[in-house]
């Protein structure tokens, strides 16, 4: 985010950006001070990827849409750097991240203004919602399913089997290639399951108003 974004109307891209930012900091803040395992750690620097792939497209427009690129470059390095992918070499990059976190901040001035641009556009922001709610119950089960999943017998052992369980078992598809056999990884199931018919639900219904009042 840059200085010009107090200026406009805040953006849902812009919220978006907000809670990966949020994010971000606080996957740093687990992996620095946190012992997890191997493929937790895999499962972390997976969405980290992704997440700074989005970053850097923000960055990227940003960039070409700035009236004088060199005094967008004055703040603006501080985004790209914190933007590049979870590798060692740039370890310091992410912690600029906290600084952009700060700058975002700055820029949206309040957490008024962000409550305000919801109200007004109410229908995105659910679609916003339910996606960002789904992003975050997707990480936090495959992160869960590692945990408990550690018996000799269990089919979900990497960061792989994780993700992809979890994202069947929300969506509800379920191939049955991928299983939980502790009961605590069957509660985890279940509660995704519940949660996935909550979300997907939502969203037909958004996206079938969203159809109707086009129509009309």
């Amino acid at each position: 985010m840059n200085e010009d974004l107090a200026k406009k109307e805040i953006s849902l891209f812009n919220i978006i950006i907000l809670v990966l930012s949020f994010y971000i900091i606080l996957s740093l803040i687990v992996t620095t001070f946190f012992i997890l395992s191997k493929e937790i750690v895999v499962l972390l620097n997976y969405v980290d990827n992704f997440i700074c792939i989005i970053f850097l497209v923000d960055f990227g427009v940003r960039f070409k849409n700035a009236n004088n690129k060199l005094v967008f470059m004055k703040w603006g390095w501080i985004d790209l750097v914190a933007s590049i992918p979870f590798l060692d070499i740039f370890r310091a990059g992410r912690l600029l991240r906290l600084i952009r976190l700060l700058r975002i901040f700055r820029a949206l001035k309040s957490t008024k203004s962000i409550f305000e641009h919801i109200n007004r556009n109410k229908k995105q922001s659910a679609l916003t919602s339910v996606a960002l709610l789904s992003f975050v119950v997707v990480i936090f089960s495959s992160i869960a399913i590692l945990e408990f999943e550690t018996e000799v017998n269990s089919n979900i052992k990497t960061a792989e089997d994780a993700i992809w369980w979890s994202y069947v078992t929300i969506t509800t598809v379920g191939y049955g290639d991928k299983f939980p056999i502790t009961t605590e990884g069957r509660i985890i199931g279940a509660i995704l399951m519940t949660t996935g018919v909550g979300i997907f639900g939502t969203f037909t219904a958004l996206v079938s108003s969203w159809f109707i009042q086009n129509k009309d």
